[in-house]
């Protein structure tokens, strides 16, 4: 991939299988890095009566992230998305992560990061998570394959750029223009 390749959107249309060519990873698939970087989509059912847990676990991100923005951090990612729906058979969640390291990488960082901090992960609150995946991380694998529906298609306005080479073009950006502005 040529330096510049970020200049150029590009988009990836993905089999119904995941992907064009498989590759073997620790814990089974490893699905292409895409456009979008890596990512993956998971739908559980809820378990009966959690709606408010899922919510308040939503609330305790934003505040572990307000205490210390680098809480994440080693999950590198660049988005998360969850939505909670009804589609007549009970409340649903879906997690939907984009982020720079593959699937086995990622799932490995989020089960060491939330034993770690403390912070539980929002999946206890699905039906099926399994209460060992703090020392299982093979269980939390499991449960998140079982329940991954893959993309079919995948856009990067800005295709296979890490989340820190955003942030290292943004402050070159931002000294650039405090440069730029003392000149005058």
């Amino acid at each position: 991939m040529s330096d510049e390749a970020w200049s150029t959107p590009a988009a990836k249309a993905i089999p119904p299988e995941g992907y064009d060519t498989l590759e073997r990873g620790r814990y089974g698939p490893v699905f292409p890095r895409t456009p979008a970087c890596y990512g993956f989509s998971i739908i559980a059912k809820v378990k009966e009566g959690r709606e408010e847990a899922v919510r308040a676990y939503g609330k305790q991100i934003e505040e572990a992230i307000a205490a210390s923005p680098d809480v994440l951090k080693p999950l590198r990612l660049h988005y998360l998305r969850w939505v909670l729906f009804d589609v007549g058979s009970g409340l649903h969640f879906q997690y939907q992560g984009i982020f720079d390291t593959d699937f086995d990488k990622y799932t490995e960082d989020a089960v060491r990061l939330f034993s770690e901090t403390g912070i539980t992960t929002v999946f206890t609150n699905l039906e099926g998570f399994p209460e060992d995946w703090k020392t299982n991380p093979e269980s939390f694998i499991k449960f998140v394959r079982e329940h991954q529906f893959p993309s079919f298609l995948e856009y990067g306005e800005y295709p296979y750029v890490t989340a820190d080479e955003i942030k290292k073009a943004l402050r070159l950006k931002a000294a650039f223009s405090t440069m730029l502005d003392q000149m005058q």
